[in-house]
């Protein structure tokens, strides 16, 4: 699984105009899943977001994981984070997980995330979505579970 992970004030995810997800200070989540991840990776990646110390204490150190801050997620899935655009121009895509594996993956992640009391919000599996965000920082963390075992 990939996930690009920005530290937000907030965030909302649309859907045909109206608003189907919204976080205030934590974390918005782009994540793509891969065609061999399991649910290993689910877990990896929903335990590294959850103690990921990107806030700052009251020295200014990052230093803080989201539930310290009382922080949530906004988490959308986007398999174009699989896309791979050595050759040519156009990217290709064949490293992105088939559509049923992907949305089980991100689901999952999205629950184990969840049981560990983090409030979760999220986009709409495989529709055509409208993300805005706050940057805070700005601070952007690139995650691999590939690089996490």
């Amino acid at each position: 699984m990939r996930a690009v992970v920005q530290r937000v004030s907030r965030g909302e995810v649309r859907v045909d105009g109206a608003v189907v997800g919204v976080v205030g200070k934590g974390f918005v989540v782009l994540l793509g899943v891969a065609r061999d991840d399991v649910e290993a990776d689910a877990a990896a990646l929903a335990d590294k977001l959850a103690g990921l110390r990107i806030f700052e204490d009251a020295a200014g150190k990052m230093n803080l994981a989201l539930a310290e801050v009382g922080g949530g997620l906004l988490v959308i899935s986007q398999f174009t984070l699989l896309g791979d655009a050595r050759k040519g121009n156009r990217p290709g895509f064949s490293d992105a997980a088939p559509p049923e594996v992907a949305d089980a993956l991100y689901l999952r992640t999205c629950a184990l995330l969840r049981e560990k009391g983090l409030a979760v919000a999220t986009g709409i599996f495989r529709a055509d979505m409208a993300v805005e965000l706050v940057n805070e920082g700005p601070v952007t963390i690139l995650l691999d579970t590939r690089k996490l075992f």
